[in-house]
């Protein structure tokens, strides 16, 4: 047995831990760039928390998903203003950005240099600036991976910028702040969260450390998804949440995903099709599509009882069927009010094109079988 396992070098969790921010950014200086998301005013009281702790604040509106261009606007802002430490306010894609910028503002060169699969794939020769990761959603997990993923859209791809010293310096996670969501983004951000806690459960690279987290991440999921969907969410079921997107941040960067995001990365980058929603789409079919190979191919394959063990953590029952686990997901997904993927404009002629994008993503490398082209194309038409 051999694996690595990594975190953030401080995690505050729980009700009210956003009153920990400022005495842990000034431990990086007084000069900060807070990157929010479309809706900034959701940051007055974080910039009202740290100007009364003496720090000075810029901050840098994301208006959706980052890109390249959108990262390095945020770098020069950061530079103009000599921050000192990058915080990231918001949804994965505040959270992404500020994590690029902190990762560029101390680096030469351009993103290109760096970037996976159509970039240059260079090391970061230096490490990134310090950075503290609040996310205000349970889903992406983000505040606790090594990689910011970001589109560009002369490609039609989404890619990562990845380094282990990424891994934010701080990430605070307050349950609190995912109050007020409306129940669709609940629910996509939700269903990210258990993808992100499936996939590195039953992926290629299995990690005893990671087992734990995702079981114990699951069970939270399983229990509290719906009710934080619902019309009256609960305390408890959103520190459930929160922490079942922090244990499946943990998860992918220390194991690895699978098919799910495989197949998000291209399609994120050709359609307006949000990460969750996406992953959300395709988690039942992928599920699916992975159980059939294996007992097709590999009927001792390990996996196989991983899935029955989900299975059981998310239904609470005991008897199954070969297809429990994706009519249970579909289920969910269907009582979620999940769109299928051609509401974002994917229809059938897109998907060789998606296909042959989604062999080559570093996500697929980690499923725990190798999919056929035929059986990837099954469960986009499925998906749709």
């Amino acid at each position: 047995m051999r694996f690595e396992f990594a975190a953030p070098h401080r995690i505050v969790f729980g009700p009210d831990a956003i009153s920990e921010l400022t005495k842990a950014a000034r431990e990086f200086g007084t000069r900060a760039l807070l990157v929010t998301g479309r809706n900034s005013t959701r940051s007055a009281t974080v910039i009202e928390r740290l100007i009364e702790g003496g720090m000075q604040v810029a901050t840098f509106s994301v208006a959706g998903e980052p890109d390249l261009g959108t990262v390095e606007a945020g770098v020069a802002l950061a530079r103009r203003e000599s921050a000192q430490v990058v915080i990231g306010f918001g949804g994965g894609s505040a959270l992404d950005t500020g994590k690029a910028i902190a990762a560029m503002l101390t680096n030469p060169g351009v993103l290109l240099d760096y970037l996976e699969v159509i970039g240059r794939g260079q090391t970061l020769p230096q490490a990134p600036a310090p950075y503290i990761a609040i996310p205000t959603t349970a889903g992406t997990g983000t505040e606790a991976t090594r990689n910011a993923v970001l589109a560009s859209p002369s490609h039609r791809v989404k890619v990562s910028l990845r380094h282990p010293l990424m891994l934010p310096r701080v990430a605070i996670v307050d349950p609190n702040l995912t109050r007020g969501l409306p129940p669709s983004i609940a629910a996509a951000t939700g269903l990210d969260a258990l993808t992100q806690l499936l996939e590195p459960y039953v992926c290629a690279r299995p990690n005893p450390m990671v087992d734990a987290l995702c079981r114990d991440g699951l069970m939270r999921a399983g229990r509290s998804l719906r009710v934080v969907c619902s019309e009256a969410p609960t305390d408890a079921a959103r520190e459930d949440m929160s922490l079942a997107a922090l244990f499946g941040g943990i998860a992918l960067a220390n194991a690895g995903l699978g098919a799910v995001h495989g197949f998000a990365g291209p399609i994120g980058g050709m359609f307006p099709a949000p990460h969750g929603a996406t992953c959300a789409a395709l988690l039942p079919e992928v599920t699916r599509a992975n159980l059939r190979a294996l007992r097709e191919r590999h009927p001792d394959h390990p996996a196989i009882a991983r899935y029955d063990s989900i299975f059981e953590w998310l239904s609470g029952a005991k008897g199954r069927t070969p297809d429990a686990l994706p009519e249970w997901l579909k289920e969910l997904t269907t009582a979620l009010k999940i769109p299928g993927l051609g509401s974002y404009g994917l229809q059938a002629d897109h998907i060789p094109l998606i296909v042959e994008k989604a062999r080559q993503a570093s996500s697929m490398k980690a499923n725990p079988i190798v999919l056929t082209p035929s059986e990837l194309a099954g469960i986009l038409e499925k998906s749709i």
